[in-house]
């Protein structure tokens, strides 16, 4: 048929990483480019008198070829976002995704950012010394922030890791918790052990806690310290005051980097207009040194209910009740 349009790889070992599990990936090629693809020993076929599709296609399929020569499978998010790149027409974007990731000495393996609002924010967190995250839950701000830490302690490059978050009472009276002070706090901390022990194994977690290469404490207890030679994460950002904010930015001290991640979408203080990430995104987002990545529901990569869950109640919001 002369309006199909015919792709032969290389290699052909490639295609079945380019179709992926069952062909998944030839589905999401066919949402993105919106006709019927198929695959033929080692050729893909698609079918469309649309020459610039067929062009599109032909570049879409030979950045996968690259990114899996380099070893980076082809997933759909990957997909869609080589996709996004390649209409945007920006180059400049396609060597940032293609550039970057994320190498943790003894980690399970190298990560890759999901698209490119996690590779611009990677990039920020590894060449910056300051960079605020804000985005729902799932858009992996906390994840890709411990990652970068992990790489920069294990390499020897920063001498710890420092973890904090705010205590917040969420509908739950932590004084009627069970426990000792730090039996209390840990349900709060629990999610960046998460983090870590999806990238190192639970005993490196462990080594490197008692030799004080991490460390995790709510963020009261950062007042009067001054962090120097360290990444610092303060998670959960949007529950604190203006007052703790201020306090955590200015306990940095010499060759220490802080990432800030939050999600004002979800606070649990008395006063929304009180959260001090709020604060701090209005008041600071003009000084240079200071990187602010923003991500929203299309962002999500920790499950695809996660975005129709968050539209849903974004539409809520909107209507009256």
């Amino acid at each position: 048929m002369e309006n199909r349009g015919t792709i032969i790889l290389e290699a052909g070992s490639i295609l079945p990483e380019i179709c992926g599990v069952n062909d998944a990936n030839i589905g999401v090629l066919e949402e993105l480019l919106e006709t019927r693809i198929f695959s033929r020993g080692n050729e893909l076929v698609i079918e469309t008198e649309n020459p610039e599709v067929k062009e599109r296609c032909k570049r879409l399929v030979a950045e996968l070829e690259n990114q899996a020569a380099g070893g980076r499978a082809p997933t759909p998010d990957l997909i869609r976002a080589v996709h996004a790149t390649l209409v945007s027409g920006d180059t400049g974007d396609m060597e940032l995704l293609r550039g970057v990731s994320i190498n943790v000495p003894g980690s399970y393996n190298r990560i890759y950012p999901r698209g490119l609002a996690q590779a611009r924010y990677v990039r920020a967190i590894q060449t910056g010394s300051m960079v605020f995250s804000i985005g729902p839950a799932g858009t992996g701000k906390t994840y890709l922030a411990v990652a970068c830490a992990l790489e920069e302690v294990l390499s020897r490059r920063k001498r710890k890791l420092v973890l904090t978050r705010p205590v917040v009472e969420a509908g739950e009276s932590l004084g009627f918790l069970p426990g000792d002070l730090t039996q209390k706090l840990n349900p709060y901390l629990r999610p960046l052990y998460d983090s870590m022990e999806a990238i190192i194994p639970h005993e490196v977690v462990s080594r490197l806690q008692e030799n004080g290469a991490i460390e995790i404490s709510p963020l009261a207890y950062m007042r009067g310290r001054s962090l120097r030679n360290c990444v610092v994460i303060l998670d959960e950002a949007q529950n604190t005051t203006r007052e703790q904010m201020k306090m955590f930015l200015t306990r940095l001290g010499e060759d220490a980097k802080a990432v800030v991640t939050g999600d004002i979408t979800q606070i649990d203080l008395p006063r929304k207009s009180s959260s001090g990430l709020i604060h701090a995104a209005r008041i600071l987002k003009d000084i240079p040194e200071i990187h602010f990545s923003s991500f929203g529901p299309a962002d999500v990569v920790r499950n695809p209910l996660i975005k129709k869950i968050i539209r849903a109640y974004e539409r809520d919001g909107d209507e009256p009740h």
